[in-house]
C-alpha cells in the first residue's frame, strides 16, 4: 500500500541518511575516492604506533567539548607561516563538513586528531614528527571512516580501539609505524580494522563506493562522446 502519510498532490520528500548518521559520515569518507595503493607508495617514516596511541589516551578534555570550533582549533593549530596553502584549505573543508554534519563523534574524531599535532608543541614532537603534509586526509579519516564505526570515546578507554585509532592516523598522515615495514603495518591495520568487522557498515560503505564508480566511468564516457564529437565537428 502507498504511503498516505503527505498531502495528496505535494510529492514525498527524497529520503536519505541523517547527516550525521554513521551511513552518512561513511558517505563523505568515500566521496573522497582515496587510493590506498598510492598512500602505501609514498608512505615515510613515522613514529611509532604505540607512541601515537598514548598521545591519544593523554587528549585534554577541552579537545573533546563538543563546543570547542574545529575550525578555529584547527587554525591555532596548523597555521603556518607560507599563510593559506591548498592543504590548509582543504582542512578548513573537511572541517567545515565536520561541522555541517552535527556529528559529536565526527567532531570529537577530529578534535583528537589535532590534539595529536598540538600535542608535539605542548608535550614535545614525536620521534620522527608527525607528518602534516597529509592533514586533510588524515583529518577526513578519523572523522568519517572511523569516528562513525567507533565512538572516539573508545579511542580513549580502549586499548585495542587507540591501536586502530593511531595507527589510522598514521596510515593517512602517510607515515609508516616506526619498527614497521609495509606487510606488519598492514597486516595490523586490517586487523584492527572497525569498518571491515561490521558486516552491515562494510556491506553498505561497499555499495555506495560502487555506486560512485559507476558514476565516474559514466562521466567519462560521457566526455570522451562529447570531446569525440568536438573533434569531428
Amino acid at each position: 500500500m502507498a504511503d498516505r502519510s503527505t498531502d495528496k498532490g505535494t510529492p514525498a520528500a527524497a529520503s536519505g541518511p541523517d547527516p550525521g548518521s554513521a551511513e552518512a559520515l561513511l558517505q563523505l569518507w568515500l566521496a573522497r575516492v582515496e587510493n590506498v595503493d598510492a598512500v602505501w607508495a609514498d608512505m615515510t617514516p613515522g613514529p611509532s604506533a604505540d607512541a601515537v596511541a598514548s598521545r591519544i589516551g593523554a587528549v585534554p578534555k577541552t579537545f573533546l567539548d563538543d563546543r570547542v570550533r574545529v575550525v578555529a582549533l584547527a587554525g591555532d593549530i596548523l597555521e603556518s607561516d607560507r599563510g593559506r596553502t591548498q592543504e590548509s584549505t582543504d582542512v578548513v573543508t573537511v572541517l567545515d563538513d565536520v561541522t555541517a554534519t552535527g556529528s559529536s563523534a565526527a567532531r570529537r574524531g577530529a578534535a583528537i586528531a589535532l590534539w595529536l599535532w598540538a600535542g608535539e608543541e605542548e608535550l614535545g614532537p614525536l620521534v620522527p614528527p608527525l607528518a602534516r603534509g597529509h592533514a586533510a586526509r588524515a583529518l577526513a579519516a578519523m572523522a568519517f571512516r572511523l569516528a562513525p564505526v567507533v565512538d572516539p570515546s573508545e579511542w580513549i578507554s580502549d586499548a585495542e580501539r587507540r591501536d586502530e585509532a593511531a595507527r589510522t592516523f598514521l596510515f593517512w598522515s602517510g607515515q609508516l609505524p616506526a619498527g614497521e615495514d609495509r606487510d606488519t603495518a598492514s597486516s595490523l591495520l586490517a586487523m584492527r580494522d572497525s569498518l571491515q568487522r561490521n558486516g552491515a557498515l562494510a556491506a553498505s560503505a561497499a555499495e555506495h563506493a560502487h555506486r560512485l564508480e559507476v558514476t565516474r566511468k559514466l562521466e567519462e564516457a560521457r566526455a570522451r562522446e562529447a570531446a569525440a564529437r568536438y573533434t569531428h565537428e
